[in-house]
């Protein structure tokens, strides 16, 4: 089943299960992880028996399910260290996994002029949201749309003209880039769809979440702003639609551990832990740095991240 095709959480469980037994037998790295904790595939009938990987491995180790042909090397911008790397074999599965959840997030990118305000990624080789993005802007068909660097002044003027005509447009950015245009320029959108993508990549002072959306929706006489919740590991993406509440699509849900025992699962707030079936070349259980908060519904939010997020949870394994 390809993991798009997944629709219930019975069809969720089946493959989750299916997948982690050819992970543990396909992936040498996550199944020396496994091996470390004891845990066989004969041990698991349900998901929450499943190892989460803590995503430092894919910064030190190359994390490969088989022995694919490599298409593309996604890289993190290594603020603060080492960057990860996900080696990605076939880029129509990430592809495949964008454009449906946008889709059935937002309708079709045709829809939109597709803005994206990406600083810092813009400047670097090897980024998957930068890769998306552009997938938008080519499948948008507006002449409109396109990336831009530092360029808020032809920015400022470009969603004055688009609003002028009241053409639909998304304007998808890096949070200090959204901030960094509204210290400048003030504009009352009313067509236009604003989606923080996050991270300040030590460009300016962190803010929570709703502190960050605040100040955007000022700047941008919003009443909502979006965000997109994705990392270079991950070959799918959550969204918010303007309630600080991330939706997963029904190949990827995300869980709790207890920020004290790496191991733990099934919290309703603590470390996030992510299953991503899109990820069936590299490893589809992940225990992320982040900080959340799970709601009965399947959606969470994002709170932070762990102080120490770079040892918490490596010392369970050398290689």
């Amino acid at each position: 089943m390809h993991p798009t095709a997944i629709q219930t959480d019975t069809d969720f469980n089946t493959e989750a299960i299916r997948v982690f037994g050819h992970q543990f037998e396909n992936n040498p790295i996550y199944r020396s992880f496994c091996d470390l904790l004891y845990v066989h595939p004969s041990d698991v009938d349900c998901i929450t028996q499943i190892p989460f990987l803590p995503i430092q491995f894919f910064k030190s180790h190359r994390v490969l399910t088989g022995n694919p042909e490599i298409s593309a090397v996604f890289t993190s911008s290594g603020t603060g260290g080492q960057p990860s790397q996900h080696f990605v074999s076939h880029l129509e599965d990430y592809e495949r996994s964008f454009r449906t959840n946008f889709e059935n997030n937002y309708g079709s990118a045709s829809n939109y002029v597709v803005l994206g305000l990406l600083p810092s990624y813009l400047e670097r080789q090897h980024s998957s949201l930068v890769y998306m993005v552009d997938k938008l802007i080519q499948a948008s068909g507006h002449p409109q749309s396109g990336f831009y660097l530092n360029e808020h002044e032809l920015l400022f003027e470009t969603l004055k003209k688009l609003e002028s005509k009241n053409r639909k447009t998304l304007l998808i950015g890096v949070s200090f880039g959204l901030l960094d245009f509204t210290d400048n320029y003030k504009i009352k959108l009313k067509n236009t769809l604003v989606m923080e993508t996050g991270g300040m990549k030590g460009r300016r002072k962190e803010l929570i979440r709703e502190e960050l959306h605040q100040t955007l929706a000022r700047g941008f006489n919003q009443k909502e702003i979006h965000s997109e919740y994705g990392m270079t590991e991950l070959l799918s993406q959550a969204y918010s639609r303007g309630n600080k509440r991330f939706e997963c699509p029904p190949w990827m849900q995300v869980s709790c551990r207890d920020t004290s025992d790496p191991l733990s699962n099934g919290k309703k707030s603590g470390g996030l832990n992510i299953i991503d079936l899109a990820n069936v070349y590299s490893c589809s259980f992940i225990a992320t740095q982040d900080l959340g908060k799970i709601y009965s519904n399947g959606q969470f939010e994002v709170l932070g991240r762990f102080d120490t997020s770079d040892i918490r949870g490596c010392n369970l394994m050398v290689l």
